[in-house]
Protein backbone atom coordinates (compact mmCIF):
# COMPACT_ATOMS: atom_id res chain seq x y z
CA UNK A 1 0.00 0.00 0.00
CA UNK A 2 1.36 3.69 -0.52
CA UNK A 3 3.01 5.16 2.72
CA UNK A 4 3.63 8.63 1.92
CA UNK A 5 5.16 8.31 5.10
CA UNK A 6 7.57 6.16 3.66
CA UNK A 7 10.74 6.33 6.27
CA UNK A 8 14.14 7.15 4.52
CA UNK A 9 16.76 4.27 5.19
CA UNK A 10 19.27 4.75 3.18
CA UNK A 11 21.06 8.35 2.54
CA UNK A 12 24.68 7.53 2.22
CA UNK A 13 27.03 6.12 -0.62
CA UNK A 14 27.11 2.99 -1.19
CA UNK A 15 30.68 0.76 -1.82
CA UNK A 16 32.31 -2.39 -1.33
CA UNK A 17 28.96 -3.11 -0.12
CA UNK A 18 28.45 -0.67 2.84
CA UNK A 19 27.06 2.79 3.04
CA UNK A 20 29.67 5.48 4.14
CA UNK A 21 29.87 9.37 4.21
CA UNK A 22 31.30 11.26 1.03
CA UNK A 23 34.74 11.83 1.78
CA UNK A 24 34.52 15.67 1.82
CA UNK A 25 31.61 15.17 4.30
CA UNK A 26 29.12 17.07 2.18
CA UNK A 27 25.52 16.28 1.87
CA UNK A 28 22.91 17.49 -0.39
CA UNK A 29 19.36 17.78 0.26
CA UNK A 30 16.69 15.67 -1.85
CA UNK A 31 13.05 17.50 -2.24
CA UNK A 32 9.42 16.48 -2.37
CA UNK A 33 8.41 18.50 -5.62
CA UNK A 34 4.69 18.11 -4.28
CA UNK A 35 5.61 19.93 -1.97
CA UNK A 36 9.22 21.90 -2.27
CA UNK A 37 9.91 20.43 1.20
CA UNK A 38 13.46 18.58 2.01
CA UNK A 39 12.76 15.17 2.09
CA UNK A 40 16.80 13.95 3.38
CA UNK A 41 20.11 14.45 3.30
CA UNK A 42 21.66 12.49 0.94
CA UNK A 43 25.86 12.49 1.01
CA UNK A 44 27.56 14.22 -1.74
CA UNK A 45 29.78 11.87 -3.79
CA UNK A 46 32.43 13.58 -6.49
CA UNK A 47 35.82 12.84 -7.84
CA UNK A 48 37.26 11.17 -4.59
CA UNK A 49 34.50 8.91 -3.86
CA UNK A 50 34.07 7.95 -7.67
CA UNK A 51 37.87 6.66 -7.09
CA UNK A 52 37.14 4.71 -3.72
CA UNK A 53 34.09 2.56 -5.81
CA UNK A 54 36.24 2.17 -9.04
CA UNK A 55 38.68 0.65 -7.30
CA UNK A 56 35.93 -1.53 -5.39
CA UNK A 57 34.60 -2.24 -8.68
CA UNK A 58 38.06 -3.19 -10.01
CA UNK A 59 39.08 -5.36 -7.15
CA UNK A 60 36.05 -7.41 -7.41
CA UNK A 61 36.50 -7.77 -11.23
CA UNK A 62 39.79 -9.17 -11.08
CA UNK A 63 40.25 -12.14 -12.45
CA UNK A 64 40.14 -14.50 -9.20
CA UNK A 65 37.44 -12.89 -7.66
CA UNK A 66 34.35 -14.52 -6.40
CA UNK A 67 32.39 -12.66 -9.30
CA UNK A 68 34.50 -13.32 -12.02
CA UNK A 69 34.78 -17.44 -11.05
CA UNK A 70 30.93 -17.54 -10.40
CA UNK A 71 29.27 -19.20 -13.04
CA UNK A 72 26.95 -17.69 -15.39
CA UNK A 73 24.01 -19.47 -13.89
CA UNK A 74 24.57 -18.31 -10.82
CA UNK A 75 24.96 -14.84 -11.82
CA UNK A 76 21.00 -15.21 -13.07
CA UNK A 77 20.45 -16.81 -9.75
CA UNK A 78 21.30 -13.48 -7.91
CA UNK A 79 19.48 -11.09 -10.51
CA UNK A 80 16.65 -13.10 -9.57
CA UNK A 81 16.73 -13.22 -5.97
CA UNK A 82 17.48 -9.62 -6.66
CA UNK A 83 13.91 -9.16 -8.14
CA UNK A 84 12.57 -11.21 -5.47
CA UNK A 85 13.40 -8.81 -2.58
CA UNK A 86 11.84 -5.87 -4.86
CA UNK A 87 8.78 -7.81 -5.33
CA UNK A 88 8.53 -8.22 -1.48
CA UNK A 89 9.49 -5.05 -1.27
CA UNK A 90 7.19 -3.26 -3.71
CA UNK A 91 5.07 -0.75 -1.67
CA UNK A 92 8.11 0.63 0.10
CA UNK A 93 9.95 0.93 -3.82
CA UNK A 94 7.00 2.64 -5.50
CA UNK A 95 6.39 5.01 -2.00
CA UNK A 96 10.06 5.91 -2.29
CA UNK A 97 9.79 6.43 -5.96
CA UNK A 98 6.16 9.00 -6.15
CA UNK A 99 8.13 10.86 -2.43
CA UNK A 100 11.45 11.58 -4.44
CA UNK A 101 9.88 11.90 -8.24
CA UNK A 102 6.40 12.88 -7.49
CA UNK A 103 4.47 10.49 -10.31
CA UNK A 104 1.08 9.15 -8.91
CA UNK A 105 1.85 5.87 -6.67
CA UNK A 106 0.13 3.34 -9.18
CA UNK A 107 2.38 5.01 -12.06
CA UNK A 108 4.98 4.35 -9.47
CA UNK A 109 4.02 0.93 -8.69
CA UNK A 110 3.77 0.31 -12.54
CA UNK A 111 7.98 1.29 -12.65
CA UNK A 112 8.41 -0.90 -9.78
CA UNK A 113 6.63 -4.09 -11.41
CA UNK A 114 8.38 -2.85 -14.72
CA UNK A 115 11.57 -2.69 -13.32
CA UNK A 116 11.16 -6.81 -11.87
CA UNK A 117 10.53 -8.09 -14.70
CA UNK A 118 13.17 -6.07 -16.50
CA UNK A 119 15.66 -8.12 -13.79
CA UNK A 120 13.97 -10.99 -14.14
CA UNK A 121 14.35 -11.11 -18.03
CA UNK A 122 18.32 -10.44 -17.61
CA UNK A 123 18.26 -12.87 -14.93
CA UNK A 124 17.13 -15.48 -17.63
CA UNK A 125 19.97 -14.39 -20.26
CA UNK A 126 23.08 -14.45 -17.72
CA UNK A 127 23.88 -18.36 -18.98
CA UNK A 128 23.25 -17.93 -22.46
CA UNK A 129 25.83 -15.56 -23.95
CA UNK A 130 28.24 -17.73 -26.43
CA UNK A 131 30.20 -17.09 -28.69
CA UNK A 132 30.57 -19.01 -32.29
CA UNK A 133 32.53 -21.38 -33.80
CA UNK A 134 34.12 -20.33 -37.38
CA UNK A 135 35.47 -22.74 -40.11
CA UNK A 136 38.82 -20.66 -41.00
CA UNK A 137 40.94 -21.48 -43.17
CA UNK A 138 43.70 -23.98 -43.01
CA UNK A 139 44.25 -26.40 -39.67
CA UNK A 140 42.84 -24.27 -37.24
CA UNK A 141 40.40 -24.76 -34.63
CA UNK A 142 38.92 -20.89 -34.20
CA UNK A 143 36.10 -19.81 -31.80
CA UNK A 144 34.73 -16.38 -29.71
CA UNK A 145 34.45 -15.59 -26.69
CA UNK A 146 31.86 -12.81 -25.18
CA UNK A 147 33.76 -11.21 -21.90
CA UNK A 148 32.42 -8.95 -19.42
CA UNK A 149 33.78 -5.18 -20.92
CA UNK A 150 35.20 -4.68 -16.74
CA UNK A 151 33.96 -1.41 -14.98
CA UNK A 152 31.51 0.27 -16.33
CA UNK A 153 30.40 3.58 -15.35
CA UNK A 154 26.14 4.30 -15.31
CA UNK A 155 24.29 7.45 -15.35
CA UNK A 156 20.62 7.83 -14.85
CA UNK A 157 18.11 10.19 -14.80
CA UNK A 158 15.24 11.58 -12.34
CA UNK A 159 12.25 11.02 -14.55
CA UNK A 160 12.04 7.04 -13.92
CA UNK A 161 14.89 6.54 -11.74
CA UNK A 162 14.04 2.75 -10.55
CA UNK A 163 13.10 1.86 -14.37
CA UNK A 164 16.53 3.31 -15.67
CA UNK A 165 18.65 1.75 -12.46
CA UNK A 166 16.90 -1.77 -13.87
CA UNK A 167 17.29 -1.24 -17.56
CA UNK A 168 21.75 -1.13 -16.64
CA UNK A 169 22.09 -3.11 -13.87
CA UNK A 170 20.55 -6.02 -15.55
CA UNK A 171 22.57 -5.79 -18.82
CA UNK A 172 25.46 -5.44 -16.92
CA UNK A 173 24.87 -7.45 -14.30
CA UNK A 174 24.40 -10.64 -16.87
CA UNK A 175 27.29 -9.75 -18.63
CA UNK A 176 28.92 -9.85 -15.66
CA UNK A 177 30.65 -6.73 -14.94
CA UNK A 178 31.12 -4.28 -12.10
CA UNK A 179 29.34 -0.85 -11.46
CA UNK A 180 29.40 2.49 -10.51
CA UNK A 181 26.15 4.38 -11.08
CA UNK A 182 25.45 7.70 -9.83
CA UNK A 183 21.65 8.79 -9.83
CA UNK A 184 20.11 12.04 -10.55
CA UNK A 185 20.85 14.62 -7.54
CA UNK A 186 16.79 15.08 -7.73
CA UNK A 187 15.55 11.42 -7.08
CA UNK A 188 18.78 8.95 -5.26
CA UNK A 189 16.13 7.43 -2.65
CA UNK A 190 15.16 4.23 -4.90
CA UNK A 191 18.67 3.48 -5.96
CA UNK A 192 20.29 3.69 -2.83
CA UNK A 193 17.20 1.41 -1.51
CA UNK A 194 18.28 -0.80 -4.01
CA UNK A 195 21.68 -0.84 -3.50
CA UNK A 196 20.60 -2.18 0.21
CA UNK A 197 19.10 -4.86 -1.86
CA UNK A 198 21.99 -6.12 -4.03
CA UNK A 199 23.98 -6.42 -0.72
CA UNK A 200 21.18 -8.62 0.58
CA UNK A 201 20.61 -10.76 -2.47
CA UNK A 202 24.25 -11.88 -2.17
CA UNK A 203 26.07 -9.81 -4.62
CA UNK A 204 29.91 -9.77 -3.77
CA UNK A 205 31.53 -6.66 -2.67
CA UNK A 206 32.58 -4.30 -4.85
CA UNK A 207 30.15 -5.47 -7.54
CA UNK A 208 27.62 -2.99 -7.20
CA UNK A 209 28.49 0.41 -6.15
CA UNK A 210 25.77 3.60 -6.02
CA UNK A 211 27.35 7.39 -5.70
CA UNK A 212 25.08 10.37 -5.78
CA UNK A 213 26.12 13.41 -6.12
CA UNK A 214 26.20 16.23 -9.05
CA UNK A 215 26.72 15.74 -12.40
CA UNK A 216 29.81 17.92 -13.05
CA UNK A 217 31.21 16.39 -9.95
CA UNK A 218 30.59 12.45 -9.63
CA UNK A 219 28.76 12.45 -13.09
CA UNK A 220 31.88 13.97 -14.99
CA UNK A 221 34.62 11.91 -12.65
CA UNK A 222 32.67 8.54 -13.95
CA UNK A 223 32.60 9.67 -17.74
CA UNK A 224 36.63 10.76 -17.13
CA UNK A 225 37.55 7.76 -15.05
CA UNK A 226 40.89 6.02 -16.30
CA UNK A 227 39.52 3.42 -15.25
CA UNK A 228 36.26 2.78 -16.42
CA UNK A 229 35.91 0.85 -19.51
CA UNK A 230 32.22 1.55 -20.56
CA UNK A 231 29.81 4.63 -19.51
CA UNK A 232 26.35 4.52 -19.77
CA UNK A 233 23.90 7.38 -19.76
CA UNK A 234 20.48 8.53 -20.02
CA UNK A 235 19.27 12.19 -20.06
CA UNK A 236 19.55 15.38 -22.08
CA UNK A 237 21.45 15.76 -25.43
CA UNK A 238 23.87 18.46 -24.23
CA UNK A 239 24.87 16.42 -21.10
CA UNK A 240 25.26 13.17 -23.70
CA UNK A 241 27.73 15.40 -25.93
CA UNK A 242 30.20 16.29 -22.29
CA UNK A 243 30.28 12.36 -21.35
CA UNK A 244 31.00 11.00 -25.16
CA UNK A 245 34.11 14.30 -24.84
CA UNK A 246 35.26 13.41 -21.81
CA UNK A 247 34.99 9.61 -22.73
CA UNK A 248 37.06 10.12 -25.78
CA UNK A 249 39.87 12.21 -24.00
CA UNK A 250 40.43 9.82 -21.13
CA UNK A 251 40.41 6.28 -22.13
CA UNK A 252 38.01 6.26 -25.13
CA UNK A 253 35.60 4.41 -23.01
CA UNK A 254 32.75 2.54 -24.98
CA UNK A 255 29.80 4.76 -24.67
CA UNK A 256 25.77 4.27 -24.93
CA UNK A 257 23.93 6.76 -24.96
CA UNK A 258 19.95 7.46 -24.67
CA UNK A 259 19.00 10.94 -25.26
CA UNK A 260 16.19 12.91 -25.82
CA UNK A 261 13.27 13.24 -28.24
CA UNK A 262 10.91 15.29 -30.36
CA UNK A 263 8.75 12.56 -31.03
CA UNK A 264 5.87 12.65 -33.94
CA UNK A 265 2.52 11.29 -34.11
CA UNK A 266 0.75 10.98 -37.13
CA UNK A 267 -3.12 10.68 -36.75
CA UNK A 268 -4.57 9.76 -39.91
CA UNK A 269 -7.65 10.71 -42.09
CA UNK A 270 -9.27 6.87 -41.67
CA UNK A 271 -8.22 7.10 -37.96
CA UNK A 272 -11.76 6.87 -35.30
CA UNK A 273 -10.86 10.66 -33.33
CA UNK A 274 -11.99 9.12 -29.58
CA UNK A 275 -9.50 6.43 -29.79
CA UNK A 276 -6.80 8.73 -31.38
CA UNK A 277 -7.07 11.23 -28.94
CA UNK A 278 -7.18 8.79 -26.36
CA UNK A 279 -3.40 7.44 -27.79
CA UNK A 280 -2.23 10.64 -28.37
CA UNK A 281 -3.02 12.12 -24.54
CA UNK A 282 -1.07 8.76 -22.86
CA UNK A 283 1.10 9.40 -25.30
CA UNK A 284 2.25 13.35 -23.83
CA UNK A 285 1.01 13.33 -20.70
CA UNK A 286 2.32 9.91 -19.68
CA UNK A 287 4.71 11.15 -16.15
CA UNK A 288 3.82 14.83 -16.64
CA UNK A 289 4.74 14.69 -19.93
CA UNK A 290 8.48 14.08 -18.56
CA UNK A 291 9.26 11.17 -20.89
CA UNK A 292 11.94 11.18 -23.15
CA UNK A 293 9.36 9.42 -26.05
CA UNK A 294 6.83 12.01 -25.57
CA UNK A 295 4.79 12.90 -28.54
CA UNK A 296 4.78 16.70 -28.31
CA UNK A 297 4.16 16.73 -32.03
CA UNK A 298 1.00 15.33 -32.85
CA UNK A 299 0.16 15.49 -36.58
CA UNK A 300 -3.32 15.42 -37.59
CA UNK A 301 -4.72 15.27 -41.15
CA UNK A 302 -6.68 18.61 -41.90
CA UNK A 303 -10.03 16.99 -42.41
CA UNK A 304 -10.35 15.73 -38.65
CA UNK A 305 -8.26 18.52 -37.27
CA UNK A 306 -10.97 20.44 -35.11
CA UNK A 307 -12.83 17.54 -34.62
CA UNK A 308 -9.48 16.37 -32.71
CA UNK A 309 -8.54 19.22 -31.05
CA UNK A 310 -12.04 19.39 -29.72
CA UNK A 311 -11.32 15.76 -28.17
CA UNK A 312 -7.68 16.07 -26.69
CA UNK A 313 -9.15 19.45 -24.65
CA UNK A 314 -11.88 17.59 -23.24
CA UNK A 315 -9.44 14.62 -22.22
CA UNK A 316 -7.11 17.20 -20.87
CA UNK A 317 -9.51 19.26 -19.13
CA UNK A 318 -10.27 15.93 -17.28
CA UNK A 319 -6.77 14.87 -15.93
CA UNK A 320 -6.86 15.08 -12.41
CA UNK A 321 -3.56 16.93 -11.37
CA UNK A 322 -2.78 16.83 -7.28
CA UNK A 323 -1.29 15.05 -4.45
CA UNK A 324 0.89 11.37 -5.73
CA UNK A 325 -0.93 9.56 -2.93
CA UNK A 326 -4.61 10.91 -3.05
CA UNK A 327 -6.51 8.89 -4.93
CA UNK A 328 -8.06 9.49 -8.57
CA UNK A 329 -4.54 11.31 -9.30
CA UNK A 330 -3.23 10.51 -12.53
CA UNK A 331 -1.22 13.50 -12.95
CA UNK A 332 1.90 14.65 -10.44
CA UNK A 333 4.09 18.28 -10.13
CA UNK A 334 7.40 18.10 -12.53
CA UNK A 335 10.17 16.95 -11.07
CA UNK A 336 11.78 20.69 -9.53
CA UNK A 337 11.56 24.25 -9.60
CA UNK A 338 13.84 24.38 -12.45
CA UNK A 339 12.06 22.44 -14.82
CA UNK A 340 8.66 24.26 -13.74
CA UNK A 341 9.44 27.55 -14.49
CA UNK A 342 11.37 25.83 -17.84
CA UNK A 343 7.46 24.56 -18.82
CA UNK A 344 6.50 27.78 -17.81
CA UNK A 345 8.59 29.80 -20.20
CA UNK A 346 7.75 27.25 -22.87
CA UNK A 347 4.06 27.90 -22.92
CA UNK A 348 4.54 31.51 -22.74
CA UNK A 349 7.10 31.55 -25.80
CA UNK A 350 4.28 29.07 -27.61
CA UNK A 351 1.67 32.10 -26.83
CA UNK A 352 4.21 34.66 -27.81
CA UNK A 353 4.89 33.06 -31.30
CA UNK A 354 1.06 32.70 -32.22
CA UNK A 355 0.42 29.26 -31.41
CA UNK A 356 -3.24 28.96 -29.78
CA UNK A 357 -3.52 28.18 -26.27
CA UNK A 358 -6.36 25.47 -26.15
CA UNK A 359 -6.38 24.43 -23.03
CA UNK A 360 -4.13 24.37 -19.93
CA UNK A 361 -1.16 26.91 -19.66
CA UNK A 362 -1.69 27.64 -15.66
CA UNK A 363 0.12 26.38 -12.30
CA UNK A 364 -2.19 24.14 -10.29
CA UNK A 365 -2.30 25.01 -6.46
CA UNK A 366 0.17 27.03 -3.75
CA UNK A 367 3.18 24.50 -2.91
CA UNK A 368 4.86 22.40 -5.34
CA UNK A 369 5.68 22.27 -8.74
CA UNK A 370 2.11 21.45 -10.69
CA UNK A 371 1.27 22.52 -14.34
CA UNK A 372 -2.21 22.38 -15.88
CA UNK A 373 -2.06 19.92 -19.03
CA UNK A 374 -1.59 22.15 -21.70
CA UNK A 375 -2.85 22.16 -25.62
CA UNK A 376 -1.87 24.35 -28.27
CA UNK A 377 -3.28 24.26 -31.69
CA UNK A 378 -2.39 25.83 -34.76
CA UNK A 379 1.59 25.02 -33.98
CA UNK A 380 3.67 25.50 -37.09
CA UNK A 381 7.10 23.56 -37.80
CA UNK A 382 9.27 26.56 -37.17
CA UNK A 383 7.95 27.62 -33.70
CA UNK A 384 9.97 26.56 -30.78
CA UNK A 385 7.56 24.45 -28.95
CA UNK A 386 7.27 22.23 -32.11
CA UNK A 387 11.16 22.21 -32.41
CA UNK A 388 12.53 21.65 -29.03
CA UNK A 389 12.20 19.29 -26.19
CA UNK A 390 9.87 20.77 -23.43
CA UNK A 391 9.81 17.80 -21.03
CA UNK A 392 6.56 18.68 -19.68
CA UNK A 393 3.04 18.31 -19.98
CA UNK A 394 2.48 20.30 -23.39
CA UNK A 395 0.62 19.13 -26.55
CA UNK A 396 1.53 20.67 -29.66
CA UNK A 397 -1.56 19.85 -32.24
CA UNK A 398 -0.35 20.31 -35.81
CA UNK A 399 -1.83 20.06 -39.17
CA UNK A 400 -1.20 18.07 -42.22
CA UNK A 401 -2.65 17.46 -45.67
CA UNK A 402 -0.71 14.11 -47.01
CA UNK A 403 1.28 10.93 -45.79
CA UNK A 404 4.29 12.04 -47.74
CA UNK A 405 4.30 15.53 -45.83
CA UNK A 406 3.62 13.92 -42.83
CA UNK A 407 6.75 11.74 -43.36
CA UNK A 408 8.98 14.77 -44.04
CA UNK A 409 8.10 17.06 -41.17
CA UNK A 410 8.44 14.06 -38.91
CA UNK A 411 11.94 13.87 -39.65
CA UNK A 412 12.52 17.35 -40.19
CA UNK A 413 14.57 17.24 -36.36
CA UNK A 414 17.80 16.52 -35.22
CA UNK A 415 16.51 14.21 -32.57
CA UNK A 416 15.19 10.25 -33.44
CA UNK A 417 13.95 8.47 -31.01
CA UNK A 418 10.71 7.22 -31.46
CA UNK A 419 7.08 7.37 -33.56
CA UNK A 420 3.75 6.24 -34.29
CA UNK A 421 1.04 6.42 -36.27
CA UNK A 422 -2.79 5.98 -35.86
CA UNK A 423 -4.03 4.28 -39.02
CA UNK A 424 -6.68 1.23 -40.39
CA UNK A 425 -4.83 1.41 -43.62
CA UNK A 426 -1.57 -1.27 -43.37
CA UNK A 427 -0.22 0.09 -46.29
CA UNK A 428 0.09 3.83 -44.68
CA UNK A 429 1.22 1.96 -41.44
CA UNK A 430 4.30 0.81 -43.08
CA UNK A 431 5.33 3.33 -45.68
CA UNK A 432 5.51 5.59 -42.34
CA UNK A 433 7.31 2.78 -40.19
CA UNK A 434 9.82 2.01 -42.72
CA UNK A 435 10.65 5.76 -43.79
CA UNK A 436 10.60 7.64 -40.58
CA UNK A 437 13.86 8.45 -38.85
CA UNK A 438 13.42 6.85 -35.21
CA UNK A 439 14.07 4.02 -32.74
CA UNK A 440 11.23 2.97 -32.11
CA UNK A 441 8.11 3.13 -33.65
CA UNK A 442 4.38 2.40 -32.96
CA UNK A 443 1.39 1.58 -35.07
CA UNK A 444 -2.09 2.22 -33.25
CA UNK A 445 -0.39 2.27 -30.40
CA UNK A 446 2.40 4.24 -28.16
CA UNK A 447 4.66 3.77 -25.04
CA UNK A 448 4.75 0.03 -25.90
CA UNK A 449 8.31 -0.47 -24.80
CA UNK A 450 9.16 -4.29 -23.94
CA UNK A 451 11.89 -6.02 -21.96
CA UNK A 452 12.36 -7.82 -25.09
CA UNK A 453 13.18 -5.49 -27.91
CA UNK A 454 16.32 -2.97 -28.35
CA UNK A 455 16.02 0.71 -27.27
CA UNK A 456 17.09 3.72 -28.64
CA UNK A 457 17.81 6.89 -31.09
CA UNK A 458 18.55 7.91 -34.90
CA UNK A 459 20.49 10.99 -34.85
CA UNK A 460 21.00 12.92 -31.75
CA UNK A 461 18.85 10.78 -30.01
CA UNK A 462 21.39 8.26 -29.03
CA UNK A 463 23.91 5.72 -29.59
CA UNK A 464 23.57 2.44 -28.88
CA UNK A 465 20.54 0.54 -27.65
CA UNK A 466 19.25 -0.17 -24.03
CA UNK A 467 16.83 -3.64 -23.12
CA UNK A 468 16.78 -6.59 -25.30
CA UNK A 469 19.80 -8.40 -26.42
CA UNK A 470 21.31 -5.58 -27.91
CA UNK A 471 21.79 -3.83 -24.63
CA UNK A 472 24.18 -6.81 -23.35
CA UNK A 473 25.76 -7.00 -26.22
CA UNK A 474 26.97 -3.50 -25.05
CA UNK A 475 28.50 -4.44 -22.00
CA UNK A 476 30.20 -7.35 -23.85
CA UNK A 477 33.95 -7.96 -25.64
CA UNK A 478 34.31 -10.35 -28.46
CA UNK A 479 37.68 -12.00 -28.05
CA UNK A 480 38.61 -14.35 -31.45
CA UNK A 481 41.16 -17.65 -30.16
CA UNK A 482 42.21 -19.45 -33.07
CA UNK A 483 44.13 -22.73 -32.22
CA UNK A 484 46.97 -24.54 -34.63
CA UNK A 485 45.85 -28.22 -35.45
CA UNK A 486 48.15 -31.32 -36.46
CA UNK A 487 45.66 -31.47 -39.51
CA UNK A 488 42.79 -29.75 -41.23
CA UNK A 489 39.70 -31.87 -39.29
Amino acid sequence: MANPNQEIKYTKIFINNQFVDAVSGKTFSTVNPSTGKKLADIAEGDKADVDLAVNAAKAAFVRTSPWRQMDASARGALLWKLSTLMERDANVLASLESLDNGKPFPNAMYDVQGSIKTMRYYAGLADKVGGDTIPSDGPHFTYTRKEPVGVVGQIIPWNYPLAMLSWKWGPALAAGCTIVMKPAEQTPLTALYMAALSKEAGFPDGVVNVVPGYGPTAGGAISSHPEIRKVAFTGSVEVGKIIMAAAATSNLKKVSLELGGKSPLVICEDANVDHAAMIAYMAVFENQGQCCIAATRTFVHESIYDKFVQKASELAKARKVGNPFAEGTVHGPQIDDTQYKKILGYIEVGQKEGAKLVTGGKTVGTEGYFIEPTIFANVTDDMTIAKEEIFGPVQSIIKYSSLDEAIERANNTSFGLAAGIVTNDINKALTFSHAVEAGSVWVNTYLAVVNQAPFGGYKQSGIGRELGKDSLEGYLETKSVSVRLPAKI
